[in-house]
């Protein structure tokens, strides 16, 4: 007999799912991804900018972690798979542009040298006396990561190295953050016994120098290469612009109820009848989707605060000169030399980065703006964002270039904010759906923000209704 399956969200969570899925069930089931929005690809997105497909969401994944990679090959993708060129990324920190150091987990440093060209004096000899201070109190659930680096470092370090590299991952600074879910290998080695903070860093560094393997990957072509790859294999019968309004169980599984966005051939009050339900959606809509069925997952989902970006890509012409750079951070308060504040919080030099943009076509060029808790700067509409982030880039680089094209892409609450406690959440939602059964959910809010960690948490989700439509 064929059991039906719903995935609801077509991002990348979805649709490892439901590729995986069909690995193990093969043809005894029949798969159905319901997106909301009109597309697939959630978070991932790659659309044409001076007419180059140019990643505009996600554009690149840790290589370190195989969850990706091995799905890039199992996908048939690995020709495609490519990795960053040399060129260093930088930070703008104490008003000026300085190379990122190395011998930092995340901007923790494992000694005062690895960071004193970023510091001051003073600042340095924080770093410095940091091992002297004693064991780390890590007591009780989890600690803010932001006041534990401040009392240990001073303010210096958080504000010009931690905060603009915790800013490209979450949108947000190290104070709204919490240790354990952001950096848990730091946590880890404090609570094997590690004397110090620099301590417990120098002990997550390689230990052997040398050619350094590659830290990122990406997809010649764009990203969503592998998702379009990802639908194919699953089987799976697509609906967008589809809006699951509610789950109800029933005697022999679930029903799904959708909201005016329906599928367009049936109205939009017609229910759907499956026997397993893998729900890979933002936090807002897991809250409500599970408020009924599984009210503490909900109630968890819930607690969950989120952060808004754009993108603003531009296609410069072909042969303007960018700085030596992968790209550059730029930490909250940065200002330029004569005290203007920037808005963006990055630039990533695409035809810097990535070999492929390398060529005779324009020159890219990626600026993220938005920060937890700051909205201001998304607030106006396309062409004011894109003259804020040229403004930006000419203030930091000199490079006054007018674009050939152009593309704002917002994400409004597209970044889960991980607070302290996030973990205890993630163990409440996990416990609370492995109560229901054939309930299953994945996606970024859950183990890590980063495509590998998103993988793993779809796979994991596929393997439970597996398992249990086999039963």
């Amino acid at each position: 007999m064929t059991r039906r399956v719903a995935v609801v969200g077509g991002g990348i969570s979805g649709l490892a799912a439901a590729h995986r899925l069909r690995v193990l069930l093969g043809d005894e089931v029949a798969i159905t991804v319901f997106e909301s929005t009109s597309a697939i690809g959630g978070k991932l997105r790659t659309a044409e900018v001076g007419g180059v497909p140019y990643d505009v969401g996600a554009e690149a994944f840790l290589v370190r972690r195989p969850e990706v990679t091995s799905l890039v090959a199992e996908a048939g993708l690995g020709e495609r798979l490519v990795h960053p060129t040399k060129a260093r990324a930088k930070i703008h920190a104490g008003g000026t542009v300085l190379g990122l150091p190395p011998g930092t987990v995340m901007g923790v440093p494992a000694s005062a040298d690895s960071v004193a060209g970023v510091l001051s004096e003073p600042g340095r000899r924080a770093v410095e006396e940091e091992r002297s201070l004693g064991p780390v109190d890590l007591a009780g659930d989890d600690v803010a990561l932001g006041p534990l680096l401040r009392r240990r470092f001073g303010d210096e370090l958080v504000d010009r190295l931690v905060d603009p590299l915790l800013g490209g991952v979450y949108a947000g600074g190290a104070d709204g953050l919490g240790l354990r879910a952001t950096m848990p290998g730091l946590a880890e080695a404090v609570a094997a016994g590690a004397g110090s903070l620099t301590e417990a860093a120098a002990s997550l560094l390689p230990g052997t120098p040398g050619r350094p393997a590659p830290v990122f990957g990406t997809l010649a072509g764009g990203l969503s290469g592998l998702l379009e790859r990802l639908l194919e294999l699953s089987g799976a019968t697509l609906r967008t612009s589809a809006t699951v309004r509610a789950l109800t169980r029933t005697a022999t599984g679930w029903r799904l109820d959708f909201g005016a966005a329906a599928p367009a051939h049936a109205p939009a009050d017609t229910p759907l009848e499956v026997d397993a339900v893998l729900l890979a959606v933002p936090a807002p809509a897991a809250r409500r989707l599970l408020a009924d069925v599984a009210p503490a997952a909900s109630t968890a989902f819930g607690e969950v605060e989120l952060a808004s970006m754009a993108v603003v890509a531009l296609a410069l012409p072909p042969g303007t000169e960018l700085p030596d750079a992968s790209g550059i951070l730029i930490g909250a308060g940065e200002r330029d030399a004569s005290g203007v504040p920037y808005a963006a919080k990055a630039f990533t030099f695409s035809s810097n980065k990535w070999a492929h943009y390398s060529g005779a076509g324009p020159v890219l060029v990626r600026g993220s703006v938005g920060r937890f808790g700051e909205p201001g700067a998304l607030n106006g509409d396309d062409a004011g964002l894109v003259r804020v982030v040229r403004d930006d880039l000419a203030r930091l680089t000199g490079v006054t270039a007018e674009p050939v094209d152009t593309l704002v892409t917002r994400w409004g609450g597209g970044l889960p904010q991980y607070g302290v406690g996030h973990l205890g959440r993630v163990e409440r939602i996990e416990r609370a759906v492995a109560g229901v059964t054939g309930l299953a959910v994945a996606g970024a809010t859950l183990h890590g923000v980063g495509l590998p960690a998103c993988v793993a948490t779809a796979d994991a989700a596929a393997r439970r209704i597996a398992d249990q439509l086999r039963d």
